[in-house]
């Protein structure tokens, strides 16, 4: 599945979509970049409340798809910027990491 693809069935706001045709390969949850960049795999997506610059260098270092910002958060301006000029896509969600990855695994792994 690909970063548009996952944006569109999950009602995700695109901030910045400079690469969306990056392939998914799995999703990381945290929010203190050092777990991220240690313990995200290549191609994760990663779902954290980190609206900053270091999250973009973050899914830099880390070759994260996407950043989904959840519970509503906006991104920080410079951030955005910076994820447009760095192909890192950011995605923004209104609710929580709980809810979203519920969404994903009910669809995807047929857990009802």
């Amino acid at each position: 599945m690909t970063v548009r693809e996952f944006a569109d069935e999950f009602d995700l706001e695109v901030v910045a979509g400079p690469a969306l045709d990056k392939e998914i390969g799995g999703v990381y949850f945290g929010d203190i970049p050092h777990d991220v960049m240690e313990r995200a795999e290549r191609n994760d997506i990663w779902l954290t409340i980190r609206n900053d610059l270091v999250a973009v260098g973050v899914a830099l270092l880390a070759n994260i798809s996407a950043v989904i910002v959840v519970e509503g958060l906006n991104y920080e301006k410079i951030a955005v910027k910076k994820a447009c000029e760095n192909d890192v896509n950011l995605l923004k969600y209104s609710g929580s990491k709980f809810e979203l990855s519920a969404k994903f695994i009910k669809k995807y792994y047929s857990i009802d």
